[in-house]
């Protein structure tokens, strides 16, 4: 199911044998978009440091409760390993951290999660694979705070359109599937929904998202509303007006019956 960020900011976290804290941010990586940990602060329970839970210590999500029940005890977490959030997350830290854990390393084999689709496949005791590992990637990850992301500005190709007010997350795989686009400097009231992946190329510096439409195919789009679940339908809608062929699609001979000819104006 697909959930707003920002509500999921407020849940508290469960370790096996007590509370350890709430959700204040997220760590994504902008080349999958995908989200690699919550960033958790423990309060008064390990003196205010702040820690980092992956998805894959999920146990069980808790949406009617506002919970995240993790697998893991709370001593396994308050002795982990520390990170200064306040500076970048290396991958020399994610292989201390994934070590610490025994997990498998998310960033193998080139696939969102390892070789599995989603976080949970990789838990412990759940995850093997008889492939030879590749070559390990060079350089750091692309983590990028989703509260530092919130506010960028979105650059159509004729003008800016809005800013960046949230992202809405795919509770299974924990994909960002589009970012949550407020428009009400220039249509007031209005917020409509714009994948990550349909982004041209993002300025760090300038803090600026640019996408290949006009202004005006934005402000046509598909409204969206937070009092609502996303619904395939709409998803459908929203594809078909911006000319995008989604993912799923391809299981779809109705939606590709039904997308649209390059050269067609996106649809109102």
């Amino acid at each position: 199911m697909l959930r707003s960020l920002k509500v999921l900011e407020h849940f508290r976290v469960n370790a096996v044998d007590g509370d350890i804290g709430r959700v204040v941010n997220f760590m994504m990586d902008d080349s999958t978009w995908t989200v690699r940990y919550l960033v958790v602060d423990t309060g008064g329970v390990f003196a205010g440091r702040d820690v980092l839970i992956s998805p894959i210590s999920f146990g069980q999500v808790d949406f009617s409760a506002s919970r995240f029940h993790l697998s893991i005890t709370m001593d396994r977490v308050k002795n982990g390993p520390s990170v200064n959030l306040d500076l970048p997350v290396t991958r020399q830290h994610e292989r201390e951290y994934y070590g610490y854990y025994g997990y498998p390393n998310y960033w193998e084999y080139g696939a969102r999660w390892g070789m599995g689709g989603y976080p949970g496949a990789m838990a412990s005791g759940m995850y093997t694979s008889t492939h030879e590992r590749p070559a390990e990637p060079t350089g750091d990850p692309h983590l990028r705070s989703a509260r530092a992301l919130t506010g960028y500005h979105i650059e159509a190709t004729d003008g800016s359109i809005g800013h960046v007010r949230d992202f809405v997350v795919d509770d299974e795989t924990w994909e960002i599937r589009y970012m949550v686009i407020g428009t009400s400097n220039w249509w007031p009231g209005k917020s409509v929904l714009i994948a990550p992946v349909w982004a041209s190329r993002i300025s760090w510096l300038d803090r600026k998202v640019y996408v290949d439409m006009t202004r005006d195919a934005v402000k046509r789009s598909p409204e969206w509303s937070a009092t609502f679940p996303i619904q395939r339908n709409y998803e459908e809608l929203l594809h078909r007006h911006y000319r995008r062929i989604p993912g799923w699609a391809s299981r779809d001979r109705s939606f590709e019956a039904n997308a649209p000819r390059r050269g067609d104006a996106p649809r109102a």
